[in-house]
Formats: structure tokens, sequence, C-alpha cells
């Protein structure tokens, strides 16, 4: 019997020594105590240690020297496709409503329907391209200015919607370019503190990249 024993006990050790490199072996008496948190020194179910499997940081795979934000130039790209369906979006109902208003008299034929698809798709048209070009601006002289600083900051924002206002509203002389850099200035300047709001106040910021 003790024969037995040792024989099944030295297949087992050799087996482990293959395939668990020597797990040590643990009684019923000793595995009851053990608690399922994955707090325990050492797990003797998976013969592995569970603080190597607590993750209290993020982990990215970043290039050498990169950021784990992204920069203006990457965010260029979302924020001008976003404008543009933002104001496609924007005017195709603004253009809805106007043509109704307008043919409110009409009755429900194809010239009506003809005359309203019309209004959607230019007043789509027409705010989409005009927010897409703010923000191509916007987004330029952001990345220009992040490049010429060599910083990223809220300065960077409040300039860069400043210089997008002033020219946006160069057309209207000296008054639309004040007008223009002061609704840039107002914007930029709401949403940076939009951005800081949390270190402001002191609470746990919430701020997405």
């Amino acid at each position: 019997m003790d024969n037995n024993s040792q024989g099944s006990g030295g297949v087992k050790a050799g087996l482990g020594s293959l395939f668990g490199g020597g797990a040590p072996q643990y009684s019923n008496t000793e595995l009851a105590g053990v608690p399922l948190t994955g707090m325990s020194p050492l797990s003797p179910y998976l013969n592995v240690d569970p603080r190597f499997l607590v993750q209290d940081t993020d982990e990215f795979i970043l290039p050498t020297g990169a950021n784990k934000t992204r920069g203006r130039f990457e965010l260029a790209f979302f924020t001008i496709g976003g404008s543009c369906m933002t104001g496609a979006t924007f005017g195709a109902l603004n253009g809805l409503r106007m043509g109704l208003k307008e043919t409110r008299d009409m009755a429900w034929s194809k010239p009506r329907n003809v005359q309203i698809l019309n209004m959607v798709t230019r007043q789509g048209a027409s705010w989409a391209n005009t927010l897409g070009s703010i923000a191509l601006l916007y987004s330029a002289f952001g990345v220009a200015i992040e490049k010429a600083r060599g910083a990223e900051d809220d300065i960077n924002t409040v300039a860069a919607g400043t210089l997008t206002g002033m020219l946006f509203k160069s057309g209207g002389g000296l008054k639309g370019v004040a007008r223009g850099g002061l609704v840039g200035l107002a914007l930029s300047g709401a949403y940076a503190l939009y951005n800081n709001w949390d270190h402001l106040t002191g609470s746990p910021s919430s701020r997405l990249y």
C-alpha cells in the first residue's frame, strides 16, 4: 500500500515537474482557508501570484516618446468631420422647417416635395460648409501654434479660437474682425474653462481624451 502511494506520488511529482514546474501540494485543510477574492499571496488553484493579475493603472503599448493623449493633428480630422456632419444635420432640419413654412399654402404634391427637398439640401450644404470651414481654420491654427510654441495647453486653444474668429469675419472690415475675434475668444475661453473645471473646483478629473 505504501509502495503504491509512493509510486503514485512519484508519478504526480514527475508530471508536476514536467508541466507545472514542481507545484506545491496543499491539503484540504489548507485549501479550505484560502479566500476566493484573489487577494491571497499565492493562489493554490492557479499556481500564479494574483498580484500580477491586478492592474491599478492603464497599460498601453505606445511608441517611444509618444504621449498618452492625442495631439491636435490627430484630433483635427475628427473635429472637421464632426463639424461637417453636425452642420449638415442642423442645416437639413432647418431647411425642412423653412420648406414646410414656405409651402404651407400648397397642397401635398410633387412640386411641393421637390421644393422642400431643395431647401433641405441647400441649407444642409450651407451649414456643413460653414461649420467645416470654421473647424478647418481652428484646427490649422491650433496645430501651427502648437508646433511654434512646442507645448500643448489651453493657451493654444484660446489663441486658435480667437484667430479663427478674426479670419472668418475678416470680410466685414475691422469691426467684423474685432467682433469675430471676441466671439472666438469667448467660445474658446468657455471651452478651456469647461476642460479645467474639475481642476479649478478640486474635484476628480473626468476629462476624456
